[in-house]
């Protein structure tokens, strides 16, 4: 079988399909390049004195740890010279990037959550760089001003492109562009991504569901019951057996549904009433949804589509319920018939 790589692939999708323009293309390559380098410095591990934490906290409050700062790093600075951006902006940082005057600036907005899954570098357990590029509209596009947060805030379905990539026993890069999801492995001897896995397919239904058990007390009331549901098994209301992963690396558990199948669930919890979830929907639910729909599964909130929801704020919380579209849809379903007041 012939290997397309990764240029090749692009560049097919913008000159003979038309799909992307070439900013985009430029743009897209700049971002796998900085998977490779942030690679390499994951896979060092403890030889590149990276492991351990920063002694710092990230707009979230959360620890960072080396990797994410070196990360994070990383991609502001492969990005802001191309000529592709107009800024960035990142779970790290507080505020968005504006690209440097100094710099042509381009007609595209990255986000980022640098490095997902911070709290298994330390046991070498899979972890992944998460990415969304949405197109400059509004007051700043083709004027001088000041691009600024408002312009980033723009619902998830009118992403440019959305991809992740995982630092796993392969690193693979995951893309869509809006016409499916293609997959490509990192060929370390070529320092090429190839193409392994073309136009991915969630099957409809499944047996494994992704969810933190330990904090069952704290959930709403209809997330409890669809998984009341899946462990009763097949006595119970469901006639099947589930199985229960969980890997607490989005990109992790998301990369095992896009390539077998199953349901991730992060959802609300009365620990925090006021919050709507815990994951980002501008770095992690937006960018995972689309890539999940492309292949033909579900992403809501439990009650609405992630990709309509209308951000208001850079950081922005969300539930998320992503995977198989029967079982994303029965868990809405519960979410739908159930009281206001349960979430």
């Amino acid at each position: 079988m012939k290997r397309v790589s990764l240029t090749q692939y692009l560049v097919e999708q913008q000159r003979e399909h038309g799909r992307i323009p070439a900013q985009l293309r430029l743009l897209i390559e700049v971002v796998a390049r900085a998977c490779k380098r942030i690679a390499i410095a994951v896979n060092k591990g403890a030889l590149g004195d990276v492991l351990g934490t920063a002694g710092s906290e990230n707009v979230q409050g959360e620890v960072q740890k080396k990797l994410d700062i070196i990360s994070n790093e990383v991609l502001i600075e492969a990005n802001e010279w191309g000529g592709h951006l107009a800024a960035m902006a990142s779970e790290e940082m507080d505020s968005i990037h504006v690209v440097p005057n100094r710099y042509p600036q381009g007609e595209y907005l990255l986000l980022f959550d640098p490095l997902d899954g911070s709290s298994n570098i330390d046991v070498n357990v899979s972890i992944g760089t998460i990415f969304s590029v949405l197109r400059l509209a509004g007051h700043a596009q083709g004027q001088t001003s000041v691009v600024s947060e408002e312009d980033f805030l723009q619902p998830g379905k009118h992403q440019a492109a959305a991809g992740y990539c995982v630092y796993g026993p392969q690193t693979t890069l995951v893309l869509t562009v809006g016409n499916g999801v293609d997959m490509f492995t990192l060929d370390r001897e070529t320092g090429s991504w190839m193409l392994t896995h073309s136009g991915v397919q969630i099957p409809q239904d499944t047996r494994e569901f992704a969810i933190n058990m330990s904090n069952m007390r704290h959930w709403a009331p209809p997330v409890k019951h669809y998984i009341d549901e899946c462990l009763q098994g097949s006595t119970g209301p469901r006639g099947k057996d589930f199985n229960m992963r969980w890997v607490a690396s989005m990109v992790a558990d998301v990369h095992r549904i896009l390539t077998r199948g199953g349901v991730f669930l992060y959802p609300w919890d009365q620990r925090e009433p006021d919050k709507p979830g815990k994951l980002r929907l501008m770095y992690e639910a937006n960018p995972m949804g689309f890539l999940v729909e492309q292949a033909g599964g579900l992403a809501t909130d439990g009650r609405e589509r992630i990709l309509d929801i209308q951000p208001h704020k850079l950081h922005q919380r969300v539930s998320v319920v992503l995977g198989s579209k029967n079982e994303v849809q029965r868990v809405t379903d519960l979410h739908r018939d159930a009281v206001p007041s349960q979430h």
